[in-house]
């Protein structure tokens, strides 16, 4: 057995310095990416959270466009389609935000609001847009005391 230059004794020759970096470097590279995949994926469940928001939103806004005439009468409530659906849009439109508004049945509102997502680590891996999409609806329900009607 012979002494080399960091004073580890093995065999004649054999140089142990350096053995550990091939190890370390795949294991880096594997926490980067599990790192960057977490910040990403993260990035699109909030991107998705604020979609199904401003929906919801929207939603909310629409349906408070009432079509009046039947509702002071005392018949049933109904959304104004065409009031409805401007409400909506302009709340979307002030949130930044592109989707549809949909009404169906005369007293539910339906709000889609579609948008993306930029990953910033996967887009080394060819990931450029991640799609998201949020989906509300408000319905008119009429109630006396609490109860529906």
């Amino acid at each position: 057995m012979t002494t080399t230059r960091t004073g580890r004794t093995g065999e004649a020759g054999r140089d142990e310095r350096g053995s550990i970096t091939v190890w370390m470097a795949l294991a880096s590279f594997a926490m980067i990416f599990l790192v960057g995949l977490a910040v990403d994926l993260g990035g699109q469940v909030h991107t998705h959270e604020r979609a199904h928001d401003v929906a919801a939103q929207a939603a909310r806004a629409g349906g408070e466009e009432v079509d009046s005439s039947t509702a002071v009468q005392g018949h049933a409530l109904s959304i104004n389609p065409a009031a409805a659906r401007a409400a909506a849009q302009r709340y979307l439109d002030a949130a930044g935000a592109s989707g549809t508004v949909t009404i169906t049945g005369g007293n539910t509102l339906r709000v889609t609001v579609r948008d993306t997502y930029d990953p910033q680590f996967l887009g080394l891996i060819g990931i450029n847009h991640l799609a998201v999409t949020g989906t509300a609806t408000a319905q008119l329900i009429r109630t006396l005391g609490g109860s529906e009607r």
